[in-house]
């Protein structure tokens, strides 16, 4: 049996499984299997529950949630970001997002 990336890093996750890193590339990793509700939903918890707010994850739920024509709920995740990355002093993130939500209009 072959051992996926998803498998190693679900074995780190064991170890650590409030690491917030660790997290998000596994949700990468199901962002490119076509499995947008895994990693939405664990894009989601890192920008709503996580301490702090990881702040990449709101641009990347974003990006994922206008691929899949939902931007209603991207549009939601940028507003949400662009506060945070603000109040995490995080410009360069705030801007990429303002521009992400200047594009598919407000």
């Amino acid at each position: 049996m072959t051992t996926t990336r998803i498998d190693k890093i679900q074995a780190m996750l064991q170890d650590d499984p409030r690491d917030s890193f660790l997290r998000y590339t596994l949700a990468m990793e199901y962002r490119k299997l076509d499995e947008n509700e895994k990693s939405l939903d664990l894009l989601a918890e890192l920008a709503n529950h996580n301490e702090p707010k990881f702040v990449a994850a709101f641009f990347m739920a974003a990006q994922q949630l206008v691929e899949l024509d939902r931007l209603d709920e991207a549009r939601t995740f940028l507003r949400d970001g662009i506060d945070e990355a603000r109040r995490q002093d995080n410009q360069h993130a705030a801007a990429e997002m303002s521009e992400l939500l200047s594009e598919i209009g407000k």
